[in-house]
């Protein structure tokens, strides 16, 4: 199974569809979870740090022991898809299950990175939140095509 755990939620209909295209194509390989956690308020906290401790307790009631927790972020290890695709296979062939976090537009908790087995990061570049969730699904599709050796990644 894979989860994935996303601070905010997704307005446009375009970011949508995409989305739920990926999950389709995905939906005959592999169970896909997503859980949306609100995004906290900025000016009901004193500080950033609260806003996202707050957010974390809410992001880490969804992980459990034995889940492989994939967190996104800038610091992150760069990987190539076919890197990307390789750690899929190890998981899933394991029957772990893998959960991908994807924060806020604060960013996440150290308490929420501390819980990661690993932090990935896409580029150096600051994405959009709702652009950034259609590139993880696309991912983790495209991951997937490498791993069952369908002609989708060049």
């Amino acid at each position: 199974m894979i989860k994935v755990i996303c601070v905010g939620t997704v307005k446009e209909k375009y970011f949508k569809e995409a989305i739920d295209e990926y999950r389709k194509r995905l939906s005959k390989w592999i169970k896909i979870e997503e859980v949306e956690i609100k995004e906290e308020d900025e000016n009901r906290y004193p500080n950033i740090e609260l806003l996202l401790a707050k957010e974390a307790e809410k992001i880490l009631k969804h992980i459990k022991d034995n889940h492989y927790v994939i967190v996104f972020d800038v610091k992150g290890t760069q990987l190539s898809s076919e890197q990307f695709a390789q750690l899929l296979h190890e998981k899933i062939s394991k029957s772990e299950d893998v959960v991908f976090v994807i924060g806020g537009s604060n960013g996440l908790s150290d308490a929420v990175k501390r819980r990661a087995n690993l932090l990935i990061s896409f580029s150096r570049f600051t994405f959009p939140h709702q652009l950034f969730r259609v590139l993880v699904y696309e991912q983790v599709y495209r991951g997937f095509t490498i791993i069952k050796g369908i002609k989708y990644h060049k």
